[in-house]
C-alpha cells in the first residue's frame, strides 16, 4: 500500500544556532528541538537520577542484599531491550562488588513472560534471597505475590505501562508508575536498570562500601554500550534523555570502548564498527540478540553481551547469526501463509477490516510480532498475530493462544485492549504493553469472538482518514546537497530514531537504469537537473518492478552512504517508489 507522501511545513528555526547547516536547523526544528541547547548531547544533561521514584528503598534493599551476602538473581525478558538490561545488572553488580548474583530469563515457550509463580519457584529452588525484575514486573502481581509468600524481597524494574494495580513488591522503579517525576517516561528497560546501577553507586559509596573494602569506585558510563543497543532495539521515542543515552554508547562503540560480545555482534553483521549509527542497533544487532529468546533461550544472547573475551563472543555470536538466519526463513513462511488466509478472506487494500486479526495453531509464537508488524506496514491497519502458547499445540495450555499486537498512529493499543477487557470480562486471560505494541493471551475457542470485537472498537476509535499510511517528508534536497559531505553531516546531526526520525526527502527523478538484485530489491541510476546518483528500493512489488515503461519516477528517499572495499559513495536508500506524481504539501 503506497503511503502518502506529506512534505512537513517550514518552521521557525531563529532559536537554534546559526552555525548549523540551515537544513539541518531546519530538520531539528520540525522535530520539536527547543533549543541549542538540547543538541548538547553530554551525559551532564542527562535527567537527574534522583528524580526516579522508588531508588532509595531499591537501592537500601540491594545494599542490605550485598551486604549480608544474599543469593540475588536477576529476572530478566525474552528480547534485546530485556537481554541488554540483563547484561547491565549483571555487569554493574559485579563491578560494584557483588559476589552472590547470577540470572534468569524465562522461556517463552516454557514460562511465558516476566515473573510468573512458575519462574519464582524456579528462582526459589536456586535459593534466591532478592529477585531484581529489569524490563519487566510492573503486571507481574502473581509472581510478585508468590516470591512473597516464599519469603524473597522483589525489586521491580520496569518501564511499561502500570496497570490499575501495582505489584506488592519491595520497591519498585519505573518512570510510568503513579507519581513519578521523572521527565523522561519513555527510557527502555536498559534504560531504567543504568539509572538505578547510578543511584546505587552513590548510595554505596554514601555508606563507605567502596573504602571499607578497598575497592575502587567503577565507571558506570561503562555501560552505556549496552544501554544504547537496548534503547534502540526496543524502539522507544527517542527523546532528549534517550538521545543522550544512544549518542554516548555509540561514541564509546565508535571509539572501540565496547564489550567483546557487541564488537563480536558488529562483525557478524558486517557493519563498521568506527561509523556504527543507531539503525545498526536496530536492523543488524538487536535482531541477531532477539533471534536467541524467538527461536530459543535469550540466555545465548545475554552470554553473549557478557562475553570476556573476543574467541568466545564470536562463537556466540556465530550461533545467534544462525538462530537469526532461521528466524527469517520461518516469518517469511508465516509470512506467505498471512497473505493467503488474507485472500482467503478476500481482503485486499480496497477490502480491509479495521483492525487485522490471525490465528493459526502452527504458527511459531518466537516470530508473530515480527509478522504482525509486517502485515500493520503493508495495510496500514492495527494488527494481531496468534499463535498456540505451546509449541505441543493447544492442548498442553488448555486451548490458550498469544497473541502480539502492533498499532498505527491515532490508536493506543494496550488502552483498546484493556477496553476490550473491561467490556468482557475473561475474554482476554492477561495483557500489557505500551501505544504501539503489546501482547495478549486468550482462549482458542474465543478467538472469532475476540477478532470481530477487536476489528469493531479499531473502527470505533480511528476515522477514515488515520486509516490512510502517510510518510512525512522533508521536502526536496536541492542538488547542490546530494552529496557525500552532506550524508555524513545528516549521520553526525543523528542519532535518529523512533520519533525522532532520520530526514525523508523526495522528489522526481528520471530513471536512467533499473535492475532487479537479491530477488525483490531494485537497483536503480536515477538523474537529477544533470546529476546521476545511484538508488536501492529493497523489498518492492516485483508484480510492478522493474518497469520498462517508467521513465520519471517519484522517489521518497535517505541520503546513505555506501561503503565498499573501503571506498564510500552516495547512494539514495530509497523509502517508497512510484511513477511520478507529486507530493503533497502539509497543511
Amino acid at each position: 500500500m503506497l503511503k502518502q507522501i506529506i512534505r512537513r511545513p517550514q518552521v521557525a528555526d531563529e532559536h537554534l544556532s546559526c552555525d548549523l547547516h540551515p537544513l539541518i536547523k531546519q530538520i531539528y526544528a520540525r522535530r520539536g528541538v527547543a533549543g541549542t541547547e538540547e543538541l548538547d548531547l553530554t551525559t551532564a544533561r542527562l535527567a537527574p537520577v534522583q528524580s526516579l521514584k522508588g531508588l532509595d528503598d531499591a537501592c537500601r534493599i540491594l545494599h542490605l542484599a550485598m551486604a549480608q551476602g544474599q543469593r540475588i538473581i536477576v529476572i530478566g525478558d525474552f528480547d534485546a531491550d530485556g537481554a541488554t538490561s540483563t547484561a547491565l545488572m549483571m555487569e554493574a553488580l559485579s563491578l560494584l562488588g557483588s559476589s552472590n548474583h547470577s540470572f534468569l530469563v524465562p522461556n517463552r515457550f516454557e514460562y511465558g513472560y516476566g515473573l510468573s509463580p512458575e519462574i519464582v519457584d524456579l528462582a526459589a529452588q536456586q535459593g534466591a534471597q532478592l529477585l531484581v525484575t529489569v524490563d519487566n514486573g510492573i503486571s507481574c502481581l502473581a509472581g510478585v505475590r508468590r516470591a512473597k509468600e516464599q519469603g524473597i524481597s522483589v525489586v521491580v524494574t520496569d518501564h511499561h505501562l502500570p496497570g490499575s494495580q501495582l505489584p506488592d513488591a519491595d520497591a519498585i522503579v519505573n518512570p510510568n508508575q503513579p507519581g513519578c517525576t521523572f521527565p523522561s517516561k519513555a527510557l527502555a528497560g536498559v534504560g531504567v536498570a543504568f539509572y538505578l546501577m547510578l543511584a546505587l553507586r552513590k548510595y554505596l559509596r554514601e555508606q563507605h562500601w567502596f573504602t571499607e573494602r578497598g575497592l575502587a569506585e567503577p565507571n558506570i558510563a561503562q555501560l552505556l554500550d549496552l544501554v544504547a543497543l537496548g534503547t534502540v532495539a526496543d524502539v522507544v521515542t527517542l527523546d532528549n534523555n534517550n538521545r543522550i543515552l544512544v549518542s554516548q554508547g555509540l561514541k564509546r562503540i565508535r571509539a572501540g570502548l565496547t564489550r567483546p560480545g557487541i564488537q563480536a555482534l558488529i562483525e557478524v553483521a558486517n557493519r563498521n564498527q568506527q561509523a556504527l549509527v543507531a539503525s545498526d542497533f536496530g536492523f543488524a544487532l538487536g535482531p541477531r540478540i532477539n533471534a536467541a529468546g524467538r527461536l530459543d533461550d535469550m540466555s545465548f544472547g545475554i552470554n553473549c553481551l557478557l562475553s570476556k573475551d573476543l574467541m568466545s563472543a564470536r562463537a556466540a555470536a556465530l550461533e545467534l547469526d544462525e538462530l537469526n538466519k532461521a528466524r527469517r526463513e520461518i516469518e517469511q513462511g508465516m509470512q506467505a501463509e498471512a497473505e493467503r488466509v488474507l485472500k482467503q478472506l478476500k481482503f485486499n487494500e480496497d477490502n480491509l477490516p479495521f483492525g487485522i486479526a490471525l490465528f493459526r495453531e502452527d504458527w511459531h509464537q518466537g516470530v508473530i510480532g515480527i509478522v504482525c508488524g509486517r502485515l500493520k506496514e503493508k495495510y496500514h491497519r492495527p494488527s494481531i498475530v496468534f499463535a498456540a502458547a505451546s509449541d505441543d499445540g493447544l492442548d498442553k495450555n488448555q486451548g490458550e493462544i498469544k497473541g502480539s499486537a502492533r498499532s498505527i498512529p491515532g490508536l493506543h493499543i494496550r488502552d483498546l485492549l484493556e477496553h476490550i477487557d473491561s467490556q468482557n470480562p475473561g475474554l482476554i486471560l492477561k495483557f500489557g504493553g505500551h501505544a504501539m505494541a503489546a501482547g495478549l493471551s486468550i482462549k482458542a475457542a474465543d478467538f472469532e469472538r475476540f477478532r470481530q470485537l477487536f476489528d469493531r472498537f479499531v473502527g470505533d476509535w480511528l476515522n477514515e482518514e488515520d486509516f490512510q499510511g502517510k510518510l512525512l517528508s522533508d521536502g526536496a534536497l536541492p542538488v547542490a546537497d546530494m552529496t557525500l559531505a552532506f550524508a555524513e553531516t545528516i549521520r553526525e546531526a543523528g542519532p535518529w530514531g523512533q520519533n525522532f526520525v532520520e530526514p525523508v526527502f523526495d522528489d522526481e527523478f528520471t530513471l536512467i537504469q533499473q535492475r532487479l538484485v537479491g530477488e525483490k530489491h531494485l537497483k536503480m541510476v536515477v538523474q537529477k537537473d544533470g546529476e546521476v546518483f545511484d538508488a536501492i528500493a529493497f523489498n518492492i512489488d516485483i508484480k510492478a518492478w522493474p518497469n520498462i515503461h517508467a521513465k520519471q519516477v517519484h522517489l521518497a528517499y535517505r541520503l546513505d552512504i555506501n561503503e565498499f572495499r573501503g571506498k564510500q559513495s552516495l547512494q539514495l536508500m530509497v523509502e517508497q517508489l512510484s511513477l511520478a506524481q507529486p507530493a503533497a504539501e502539509a497543511l
